[in-house]
């Protein structure tokens, strides 16, 4: 097996791809501490590429992830073609799943989670920099360990967002 350090992104390519232009914008600004490495920067996929050669493309993304970030706006739940069957390979590897709410909401919102992702333990916080970077940083290892915390639709505390000054 290669070696996971990648963060695999999923996301309303139509809607929320200001999104994931922001997190990369933190992570092109040498002023800003923000990093991850981008599972999106190991090939290409057109607009012209059928269903199964995206499937197989996205795949090899997945094979070097370590984590993934489902940036959740007001359509999410209801992709299905490709966001969905992504949370759904993601959640078939394992991986540790953040969940960011586009809205600002620091626990999960029953209103746009996706099913998929409801009763997993997943990481639910807002789309703030700071503690997108706290979770890419921590919650791996939490997720690790989530035998011994057992529990669903995981936050962090307020303590958390304010040490961070959130």
């Amino acid at each position: 097996m290669s070696y996971r350090n990648k963060t695999y992104v999923i996301f309303d390519g139509d809607e929320d791809m200001w999104a994931y232009a922001y997190m990369k914008g933190w992570k092109k600004n040498q002023n800003i501490d923000f990093n991850f490495h981008d599972a999106h920067d190991l090939n290409t996929i057109t607009n012209r590429a059928n269903k199964e050669t995206t499937r197989r493309k996205l795949r090899t993304r997945f094979s070097s992830a370590k984590q993934v970030i489902v940036l959740i706006g007001e359509h999410t739940k209801n992709l299905t073609k490709f966001v969905r069957w992504e949370m759904d390979v993601a959640l078939g590897l394992d991986l540790p799943i953040i969940a960011v709410n586009l809205n600002g909401k620091r626990k999960m919102d029953s209103d746009r989670c996706p099913a998929i992702l409801k009763g997993k333990y997943v990481i639910h916080i807002p789309f703030k920099m700071k503690i997108i970077k706290y979770a890419l940083d921590n919650f791996p290892e939490s997720y690790k360990n989530r035998h011994e915390h057992p529990g669903v639709d995981w936050y962090y505390k307020d303590s958390v967002y304010k040490s961070l000054d959130l």
